[in-house]
């Protein structure tokens, strides 16, 4: 028996990987063990998928809508350095970015959702999976990418030594993400929209980070709030490559330099709190 009835919750059901065959001993690639419990969850409208303690290698992903993933204290999701395990999301047609292709790629997916939340105590673990054909000869997978998604929550987990950004998410209205702690990688946590679709309802709230590039940056925003946060940084605390409306930043505490080193400079002081560079990247193609 695959799914069990959460306690109290007759409509509810759990999906523990390790009863679609998740190994979780850090060398079994445990990729279809967690995608097959996932599109379990999905085939039942929904639910909380499992992953107990243990590092699960994996590839790519697939979140499903209604779906709370949970990693126990103790679990560890670690990308394999198989590239070839990684895929990338549809990004929408009217994006500058769309052209990029395979550098959506990402260890979690999400596509066109809503109602998902990511949490628990564990960890995931970018693992440096370093690409020599990608950007800067050198970027791979981001950890967590979302594209026209609504109502996700991203809380307490901790992601470490991500390729590429850490969360980036796109074209996606009413995003929490509380309580997280981001160490390494590029980007902390990037999301973008494009003129005439802001990503709108952005809360990023008691969240710690200590990144080698950018903590939080990004363009057309349309309320958002970063509050109680530690932005340390090998780059810029805050970033705007373009417009934001109603943004708030409170009670936040910006310093360096950088506990973790730029990746690519190899530096570690700060370069800026916040910096607005409404120019640095095309509007438009």
């Amino acid at each position: 028996m695959s799914v069990v009835a959460a306690e109290g919750e007759g409509d509810s059901a759990i999906f523990d990987v390790r009863r679609f065959g998740a190994r979780g001993d850090g060398l079994t690639l445990d990729t279809a063990a967690i995608n097959g419990a996932v599109q379990a969850c999905a085939k039942h409208g929904g639910g909380q998928v499992l992953i107990p303690p243990g590092r699960y290698l994996t590839g790519t992903i697939h979140l499903c809508s209604h779906l709370d993933l949970v990693l126990a204290p103790g679990a560890t999701v670690v990308g394999t350095t198989n590239l070839s395990e990684y895929v990338a999301p549809e990004i929408p047609a009217f994006m500058p970015e769309a052209r990029w292709g395979k550098w959506h790629r990402a260890l979690l997916v999400g596509e066109n959702l809503e109602d998902v939340t990511i949490g628990g105590a564990g960890v995931i673990d970018g693992n440096r999976v370093f690409d020599p054909q990608g950007e800067e000869h050198r970027r791979g997978p981001h950890t967590l990418v979302f594209v026209n998604c609504r109502r996700f929550n991203i809380r307490d987990i901790s992601i470490v030594d991500s390729a590429n950004y850490a969360i980036f998410f796109q074209v996606s209205d009413e995003v929490e993400i509380r309580g997280v702690k981001i160490s390494g990688g590029w980007d902390g946590v990037h999301f973008r929209g494009a003129p005439g679709r802001s990503c709108r309802n952005v809360n990023i709230i008691g969240c710690r980070f200590y990144t080698g590039d950018d903590a939080i940056a990004g363009r057309y925003w349309d309320n958002v709030l970063i509050s109680d946060c530690i932005l340390n940084s090998a780059c810029n605390g805050i970033r705007l490559i373009g417009p934001a409306t109603r943004l708030i930043v409170d009670r936040s505490l910006f310093y360096g330099p950088a506990v973790r080193p730029h990746r690519s400079a190899t530096r570690t002081n700060m370069l800026s709190g916040i910096v607005l560079q409404p120019g640095a990247y095309p509007h438009k193609h």
